[in-house]
């Protein structure tokens, strides 16, 4: 009786083990069937995030691109109406000025984010008050408006950025000594303030790029 008993021990212990390993196999081929398909999907999504990824940064340089071009008409005309003044030319700086306006209204703030649109119309419309002003000033007044247009387009292009290397020149002469600022292509100084009569007074504060 008792031996009955033992070789019935042996025999369950016996089932039980190969049940167990039964189930490590069952396991195992289960998750050789699963792994393959999560790596995929991780790989897939993974993919996924880089591609929207690359588009959202390719919309952010198509926009930038354009910002920079349309600022790009601004500078030449600022620049041309700079050279103008240096020149004591009257007439000169009322053209430029007349097509400096025009640039400042063909600019779309619309392709700048939301939270600098606002500042940004802001900048050109007092940019194209002055540009207005200079269209029909005497070059006293001219140079004035300047002054403040200057900072305009140096706090425009802070947004937008500019598509050539610029000098920033500072004359501490001007309006009463407290000083006036301008942008130039080179860092030679030519004063637009005072023209032949200070022709070189100041010095270059700092480039943009």
């Amino acid at each position: 009786m008792r031996r009955a008993n033992v070789t019935t021990g042996i025999l369950a212990i016996a089932i039980m083990g190969l049940l167990a390993i039964a189930c490590k196999d069952k396991k195992k081929e289960q998750d050789s069937q699963v792994t393959p398909h999560s790596e995929q999907m991780e790989g897939s999504e993974h993919m996924d995030g880089g591609m929207q990824d690359h588009t959202q940064m390719d919309h952010d340089n198509m926009n930038t691109n354009e910002m920079t071009m349309m600022s790009s008409n601004i500078i030449g005309d600022y620049l041309t109406l700079k050279d103008a003044l240096v020149s004591d030319d009257k007439e000169g700086a009322a053209k430029a000025g007349e097509m400096l306006e025009s640039s400042l209204k063909a600019f779309d703030a619309s392709k700048i984010s939301d939270g600098q649109q606002e500042e940004l119309k802001d900048i050109i419309e007092d940019a194209t008050e002055h540009a207005e002003h200079i269209v029909k000033s005497d070059i006293g007044h001219q140079r004035e408006h300047f002054d403040v247009l200057s900072k305009d387009v140096i706090d425009l292009l802070a947004i937008t950025g500019s598509d050539r290397t610029l000098y920033q020149a500072y004359c501490p002469m001007y309006n009463n000594n407290n000083g006036g600022i301008w942008l130039s292509a080179n860092r030679e100084i030519q004063n637009p303030f005072f023209g032949s009569k200070m022709l070189t007074c100041g010095k270059v504060q700092k480039e943009i790029n």
